[in-house]
């Protein structure tokens, strides 16, 4: 359709171009959404190697961490929080309470909901693996310049909370069709 711009989310907007009723042309490797998942993927694969010799995958690696620093917590918090689906924290709850890294303890007043916390075992663990995680995370950043570094983490939150903003629009999309 002429005059209409594709998105092109790795660069800023041709202005001109767009006023000329010209397209810009969608590239993958440009496209900001590939770019995230690309970086993510990398960092998930070169952080495997911090946690990944104790036999534990993505999924376990953040219910480990986030019961670790927040202690007790449902599922359902531990899935909000990570932004994990239900079925995936379902799994590695599943997963980690078989090697008796955490318990459950039912909820009382709701009896699908369980407490979860790490046992002894599963807080050493948490506590053996911790600094090696944020000696990862310090070499990662060694990549942004310390000046850098504030701009990047407001860059970080603002894309997360307009990413927030655009599933939450989806899903009212979704409803309204139903």
């Amino acid at each position: 359709m002429p005059g209409r711009a594709m998105i092109n989310s790795g660069a800023a907007p041709d202005t001109a171009a767009l006023l000329e009723g010209k397209t810009r042309s969608l590239k993958l490797e440009d496209f900001l959404p590939h770019r995230l998942n690309v970086l993510s993927s990398l960092v998930s694969q070169a952080l495997t190697r911090v946690y990944g010799g104790y036999s534990i995958g993505i999924p376990e690696w953040r219910v480990l961490v986030t019961l670790g620093a927040n202690g007790v917590m449902t599922g359902k918090a531990i899935g909000a929080q990570t932004h994990m689906h239900k079925t995936k924290v379902s799994r590695a709850v599943a997963q980690l309470d078989q090697r008796k890294l955490l318990s459950r303890r039912v909820n009382a007043a709701d009896l699908r909901e369980s407490f979860l916390t790490l046992t002894a075992a599963g807080r050493s663990l948490y506590q053996e693996l911790a600094p090696d995680a944020l000696d990862f995370m310090d070499r990662l950043f060694e990549a942004v310049e310390p000046a850098d570094r504030p701009a990047f983490d407001r860059a970080m939150n603002e894309l997360t909370r307009r990413s927030a903003e655009l599933v939450a629009q989806n899903e009212g999309r979704k409803g309204s069709k139903a």
